[in-house]
């Protein structure tokens, strides 16, 4: 009997000793910029003004060619990045702002996996930047949906301003000390629009970026010795054109830039340009303040950085934007709220040191559905991973290894812009008029166009005619891939 306990007891000696010496899992801050083109930063090929941290992050990982964003606009991006669901399947599949109460559309109780499933590893998950998915009040609030900590902007219409009177600490109110204005009026016109003292009206005393990144740096410090899953959703560049002097001091006089009134929506600004390089260059710099406190911290070896952007850049110099100028989409057709690449392309960068290889690239398609599996995976949780979503681990291309192409890529969009894009191997399909009529009930969708990516990358040349048989084969897989939504409905596709 004594020799059995002596064994017994070895084991359980050997069993702790092997738990004590196993390493934590890798922590994960998923930096999410807002409205970021493909080519807006300078490792993707931005020339007018440099990113020099984002740089630093794809120089000491891998930097992917073929990423999408879950959707071309802000909330149903968000709902595909955290429930591993394209928008044909997701909950949230179009931008809704709810009424009588701030915030979007809620999204229902469990249905957020990705932060849940952290939550259930025993992770500090945190979350600091724009939500979108749910006002405080409603199934949608953060702190119900794996959250322990938020800081920021809840509803997307309060993020049009950089200078709010107030954010969320988590369901908390905090009162900011800057006065209150509308992030969508004209200059008046008696305003100069030369002069410097017009545009002081549109400014505060606290920027919210640099609030809402120093509490990330909080919630990083205060949980460097636990696993953490620090969730970035940064407000840049979004509009309305606002960022402190000191930053716009940097570009002012590097552009022709001549002063934008307010006419296309959004606030006015003396140097929509230099204004937005700025925006972009101050976040950078955020950025790189973050990579060097996961470094002092000693925590890089065990930390998974990811950056990349909800959307494409945005059109039409909307708010002043100039995503021409800036050549923001990378040469790629469309910009957002479009399902043409620039829309849904986006920049995406992996930096895991020790696991992801230094300075290289990869084409390997993937898409925001992916980062649920992927992340559970790298974090040794694979077991976790949902059975009904859509999305693929790419771990084994971030490990440098082989790995087969994707079934497919689908996206949709509903409303008076109906949409559709799928894309397998280098083919892709994408109707834009699926309801172009906003009183029609019902009407026969729009024609496909279908383009080569390989050959095509800027959607130049419609082949549909030339391959008729390729078209038809993919609208069968789109056609499949569409669930129909009571809350979001298609009508051309659902019926009446």
């Amino acid at each position: 009997m004594l020799p059995r306990l002596l064994s017994l007891a070895a084991c359980v000696l050997t069993t702790a000793a092997t738990a004590a010496a196993a390493p934590p899992r890798p922590n994960v801050v998923f930096i999410l910029c807002d409205d970021l083109g493909y080519g807006d930063t300078s490792c993707y090929g931005q020339q007018k003004f440099q990113t020099p941290h984002v740089d630093r992050l794809a120089a000491q990982g891998m930097r992917f060619t073929q990423h999408y964003s879950g959707h071309n606009v802000c909330a149903p991006s968000r709902c595909v990045l955290m429930t591993g669901k394209h928008p044909g399947h997701a909950y949230i599949r179009n931008n809704r702002t709810m009424v009588g109460d701030e915030g979007q559309e809620p999204v229902p109780a469990g249905e957020l996996k990705l932060p849940l499933a952290f939550a259930q590893l025993g992770y500090a998950v945190g979350g600091f930047g724009k939500w979108g998915l749910g006002s405080v009040s409603s199934s949608g609030n953060p702190l119900t949906q794996g959250f322990a900590r938020f800081y920021g902007y809840n509803g997307q219409g309060v993020a049009h301003n950089f200078y709010p009177t107030y954010l969320w600490d988590n369901d908390r109110k905090v009162p900011l000390d800057n006065h209150e204005f509308s992030a969508h009026q004209p200059l008046p016109a008696d305003a100069d629009p030369h002069a410097p003292a017009s545009y002081q009206r549109y400014q505060g005393s606290q920027y919210s970026a640099d609030l809402i990144a120093e509490q990330a740096r909080v919630f990083l410090r205060a949980h460097k010795d636990r696993p953490f899953f620090l969730y970035f959703p940064t407000t840049v560049p979004h509009l309305a054109l606002q960022v402190p002097d000191d930053s716009l001091a940097e570009f002012r006089d590097k552009f022709d830039d001549e002063p934008y009134v307010g006419d296309r929506r959004y606030l006015p600004h003396i140097a929509p340009r230099a204004a937005y390089a700025a925006m972009i260059t101050r976040l950078d710099r955020e950025i790189g303040t973050l990579i060097n406190l996961v470094d002092e911290l000693g925590l890089a070896d065990n930390t998974i950085f990811v950056f990349t952007s909800d959307n494409g850049p945005l059109y039409d110099r909307l708010g002043g934007t100039d995503s021409e100028f800036f050549n923001s989409a990378g040469g790629l057709r469309g910009y957002k709220g479009s399902f043409y690449e620039g829309g849904i392309r986006v920049p995406c960068i992996v930096r895991w040191k020790g696991h992801v290889a230094p300075g290289t690239t990869s084409d390997f398609v993937t898409g925001f559905e992916d980062w649920l599996p992927t992340l559970l995976e790298l974090v040794g949780a694979a077991d976790l991973t949902p059975s009904d979503i859509d999305g693929i681990s790419f771990a084994p291309t971030l490990h440098g290894l082989h790995q087969e192409t994707r079934a497919l890529l689908y996206r949709e969009s509903p409303g008076y812009d109906g949409q559709q894009s799928l894309r397998v191997g280098d083919w892709k399909i994408i109707r834009t008029n699926l309801e172009p009529n906003r009183k029609a009930k019902r009407q026969q969708p729009g024609s496909f166009e279908l383009y080569n990516l390989a050959e095509d990358p800027a959607e130049t040349t419609d082949l549909a005619e030339k391959y008729p048989w390729v078209l038809d084969e993919l609208a069968k897989l789109a056609a499949a891939e569409h669930v129909p939504s009571k809350l979001f409905p298609i009508p051309a596709l659902d019926g009446p």
